[in-house]
């Protein structure tokens, strides 16, 4: 089992010693982890736009439907 304990102490060993390697090592990894949130924050909003879009054409018919029954009873 993974123990987050011993490993946090580990890092706080590591960033003490060699806090420009630890410093490094967190600059490059993040530039990876911020473009992927971009990359997948793109694809939400897309999707939930398209998802919008879908439900505003359903409203649409549904009122479209909705005026012609009015119609055909009149």
């Amino acid at each position: 089992m993974l123990d987050v304990k011993a490993w946090a102490e580990y890092v706080v060993e590591w960033a003490a010693k060699d806090r420009y390697g630890f410093l490094a090592t967190v600059i490059l990894a993040l530039p990876p982890l911020f473009l992927s949130s971009a990359v997948l924050s793109r694809k939400l909003a897309k999707m939930i736009e398209a998802r919008e879009k879908e439900q505003s054409k359903k409203q649409k018919r549904q009122e479209n439907i909705a005026k012609a029954k009015r119609l055909r009873k009149d």
